[in-house]
């Protein structure tokens, strides 16, 4: 018998409150049944149990059962502790479910609305215009109460099922569309066939390139439409809580990329409004010295009484990995650089937690991933040794203790959670290996321990990465596949660098080729959401751009368009602090598209697209009406920036493509001019003077001075 804590019974006017679950030793009697099978079309499995999901597919069913006053529609429906939501179309009759809060499936109800007729049901089930998108994995027609008592001994009906795939949304901006879509001729084709076919391709790509960052634009628009009119701070999200910001989501995801995404098409708002709001930031939500607590807009005060440490922490570590260090790693010295050396510092100053080789921060594992990627990198950008021995105690905690993360913890999170570890800890090694070499000595052989082991028992056939494995007993803990396998591939790939060790390279190599296959060119990541795919994308394109495996590049085009369908009109893509990771990825692909280069003034008509042929750069642009700007071109911002003695893969890095070297000197060709002109790498990326004629397409070819 099923409790009544296993089944909700939604009334058939109403999508929001649940109604009353049915009386216990009430008579119900089966009348039809479908169970997803393993060959339904469109079929995916969740915790190994197969289900149509509404976000990817429309299920219609004809059941042979004339209706009838007490019939119910049972759903197994599934959630993922959270809210999902459908429209359940009865002969005509539309019903909005919503209803969640539990990891898989439970039986949710329906009631038959009344004046349904007919011969038979023909029930229509689709997604909802907005909340997620339930997932179900079987329906039946029930009878209750009188009519449960007429039907008794009935023998179940079969329904008939089909499924199709959901409509396409309505072009969100449609009006930029032709824009996006439409090449630019040039007036005189490259009498060689094959550098003719790379600058179409760098034309090509310079409308992705201007499509990336529009949405990027309109992302920041839409964002600062919800701003709190007090302060200026974005909210958290735009549903349950929108009252507050806070570190952990609101500055770590979001706002850095609102920020970046002002460097590259607003200047004047990113010099204005976004140094504005930092300060503000710094101003109204520091607690412990420099260290943000959650702010309420509704007190425009802090949205506790009692000072949460452990939170406070928590929220700072978010923040200055996630949102100040990707800034930092672009622009260089900012105000935000400084607001994160600021909060690192205070951070470490408070450590409260003992451990055997000096205080550290936490002992979770996801802040102190964070701070070993953290403490690394700042401490070549800085010099100060002090971060790398705060790096140190961390990776003795891990590295040369009783906490191994291989050899001794149950359970390792390989998602965008437990995957800082893996990172941070080989972040530490390469560290180490440029100027610690004694304590790479010591680290080498428990570092290569974990990363065969997560090799071993943490990757599916084709190379991916589930959710969370038990690496002490070897049993997969959650077998989905982690969005963030191109995150603890970065580790992989570190290692390889530093050690030279071709396995941990074939790893990514094979990961990166497994793309291909149907069945991961629109695999659900994370349910299908934008952050799911923007996470998995750009660990993708981190890695291609050091291994650039054929067909992987096709995968990260199909899965970034899949993406840019999500957003919404008004430049929100889902409401809530992850639609960042979309501006981030956007980012990322926008400056692949482009190899790296920007424009001043950005207009959302100008295409900038390019196509490297060894040291050379092909350069295509193009505008619908007169431009005149710069062109800016890339720098290795690994070294310039950051100090790093070497390039290795780093979460929410922007990957470094053709890059211009300060001092040297450069040839830059108009091939419709023909007059080259030379340029020195400091200049080029300041920016180069740019004239654009509407629809006339600006060839330009780069190459070092011999």
């Amino acid at each position: 018998m099923r409790t009544a804590l296993a089944m909700i019974i939604l009334a058939a006017t109403t999508a929001a409150a649940a109604g009353a679950p049915a009386k216990a030793g009430q008579q119900e009697t089966v009348l039809a049944a479908l169970a997803i099978a393993a060959d339904t079309p469109e079929v995916e499995v969740y915790r190994g149990t197969a289900y149509v999901w509404l976000g990817r597919a429309t299920i219609w069913l004809v059941i042979p059962v004339a209706p009838a006053p007490g019939h119910v529609l049972e759903f197994d429906w599934g959630s993922k502790n959270d809210t999902r939501e459908a429209v359940v179309v009865i002969n005509g009759k539309e019903v909005p479910v919503k209803a969640g809060g539990w990891d898989g499936f439970k039986p949710v109800r329906v009631a038959v609305p009344a004046g349904v007729s007919g011969e038979q049901y023909e029930v229509e089930l689709r997604r909802a215009a907005s909340e997620k998108a339930t997932f179900l994995s079987g329906v039946r027609l029930l009878a209750t109460g009188e009519a449960a008592a007429a039907a008794v001994g009935a023998k179940p009906k079969t329904m008939d099922l089909e499924v199709g795939p959901v409509a396409p949304p309505p072009e969100t901006f449609a009006e930029m569309r032709p824009l996006w879509d439409t090449p630019t001729r040039p007036a005189a084709p490259c009498p060689d066939a094959g550098r003719e076919a790379s600058f179409r391709r760098a034309e090509a790509n310079g409308r992705r390139w201007a499509e990336a960052l529009y949405r990027c634009r309109r992302f920041v628009d839409g964002w600062l439409g919800h701003a709190d009119p007090a302060t200026g701070l974005i909210p958290r999200n735009l549903t349950q809580s929108k009252d507050i910001w806070n570190a952990k989501d609101s500055a770590a995801d979001n706002y850095p990329f609102m920020v970046l995404a002002c460097a590259l098409t607003d200047r004047p708002m990113f010099d204005g409004r976004m140094r504005a709001m930092l300060a503000t930031e710094r101003r109204v939500t520091s607690r412990l010295g420099p260290l943000p607590d959650t702010y309420a807009f509704s007190k425009q005060g802090f949205a506790t009484e009692k000072i949460n440490l452990a939170d406070i922490l928590f929220g700072s570590s978010e923040y200055v990995k996630d949102g100040l260090l990707p800034l930092t790693e672009w622009l260089g010295p900012s105000p935000w650089c400084d607001r994160m050396l600021e909060i690192l510092d205070a951070m470490w100053e408070r450590a409260p937690v003992e451990a055997p080789h000096g205080k550290i921060v936490s002992t979770s594992v996801e802040i102190n991933g964070e701070m070993l990627q953290t403490l690394a990198r700042v401490h070549f950008m800085t010099g100060d040794a002090k971060y790398l021995d705060w790096a140190v105690r961390l990776g003795d905690y891990y590295l040369l203790g009783d906490r191994h993360p291989t050899r001794d913890m149950t359970s390792l999170r390989l998602d965008d959670h437990g995957c800082e570890l893996v990172s941070g800890l080989t972040e530490l090694y390469a560290a180490c290996h440029f100027v610690r070499p004694e304590k790479a000595r010591a680290y080498r052989e428990p570092i290569h321990a974990m990363l065969d082991r997560v090799l071993e028992i943490g990757t599916n056939d084709d190379g991916f990465m589930v959710d969370t494995i038990n690496p002490r007993d070897g049993k997969v803990v959650k077998q989905a596949l982690s969005d963030n396998w191109g995150y603890n591939y970065n580790g992989f790939y570190t290692v390889y660098l530093v050690d030279g060790i071709e396995r941990y390279r074939q790893a990514v190599v094979k990961a990166l080729g497994a793309l291909r296959k149907p069945e991961y060119l629109r695999y659900p990541w994370e349910g299908w959401g934008s952050d799911g795919i923007a996470d998995c994308v750009e660990g993708a394109l981190n890695l291609y751009n050091r291994e650039p495996v054929e067909g992987a590049d096709a995968w990260i085009d199909a899965n970034i368009t899949r993406m840019f369908g999500i957003q919404k009109a008004d430049g929100v893509i889902e409401g809530w602090h992850g639609d960042g990771n979309f501006a981030r990825t956007a980012i990322l692909f926008a400056l692949w598209k482009s190899e790296g280069c920007t424009v001043r003034p950005w207009r959302k008509d100008v295409r900038v697209g390019a196509v490297r042929q060894g040291e050379r750069l092909l350069v295509s642009l193009a505008a619908g009406e007169p431009w005149e700007g710069r062109l800016l071109f890339d720098v290795p911002r690994h070294r310039v920036h950051m100090k790093l003695p070497m390039d290795w893969p780093r979460i929410n890095q922007f990957p470094e493509w053709f890059t211009v070297e300060a001092e040297r000197s450069y040839t830059v060709r108009d091939l419709a001019a023909g007059a080259p002109a030379a340029h020195t790498g400091r200049a080029m990326a300041e920016g180069i003077p740019v004239r654009l004629e509407p629809g006339r397409e600006l060839r330009l070819e780069v190459a070092p001075t011999p």
